[in-house]
């Protein structure tokens, strides 16, 4: 229970009208990268978290309120999972991978190791929330529709600096299946590798 609120977390289904704290909470769990390609895309008047916030309300793709489980405490947004099955990557999505950016080829080449599975594309919780299991609590969530769309594995992608994401994926049963060495950047921190982390679904 929060002090502030006297509220235990609930967690929903997403809708449109949260695109913006899932921006916000994308950003979060991207450590710089969302932002960064969102400024990219913006037109004259729009900020970056505009364009997220765009991108959050669409219907027809991967990153959508569609696919995302919202927590929260006291009627406000706390935290969020987004998450869905990753398709089998296509002779053309293979044939592009050289020509993706630096910046997100190991990325992309680390989800296409695990096709089927169900991929939480992002686990992200505003600061105030942090310490109180809604991030475990996201994950047996991610659990049970991983279930749901008949998926055997979940993956994840995790900075390998990024002590405390880690850590929580290996408390709850994760482990490194492969990895690749990233290229650093200035719009995030670290600069050593990703890793690609898996578990099965529990029967």
């Amino acid at each position: 229970m929060f002090p502030k609120t006297g509220s235990l977390p609930v967690y929903r289904d997403a809708r449109k009208d949260d695109a913006r704290a899932l921006a916000q909470l994308i950003e979060i769990a991207g450590e710089g990268i969302p932002s960064y390609l969102w400024s990219r895309q913006a037109q004259d008047g729009q900020t970056a978290l505009d364009v997220g916030t765009e991108r959050a309300a669409r219907d027809d793709a991967n990153f959508s309120y569609r696919n995302a489980v919202i927590a929260e405490v006291g009627g406000e947004v706390a935290g969020m999972l987004l998450a869905y099955p990753l398709p089998e990557p296509t002779a053309a999505d293979l044939a592009e991978l050289p020509e993706i950016p630096d910046l997100l080829r190991p990325l992309v080449e680390l989800e296409y190791q695990v096709p089927g599975s169900f991929y939480l594309n992002a686990l992200g919780v505003f600061d105030t929330y942090r310490g109180a299991g809604i991030g475990s609590a996201l994950l047996a969530i991610a659990e049970t529709r991983a279930k749901a769309a008949g998926c055997a594995t979940l993956s994840v992608q995790v900075f390998a600096e990024n002590l405390g994401a880690y850590r929580l994926y290996q408390r709850c049963g994760y482990q490194v299946a492969d990895r690749r060495p990233i290229v650093a950047h200035a719009c995030y921190p670290y600069s050593t590798e990703v890793l690609l982390m898996t578990r099965a679904v529990s029967l």
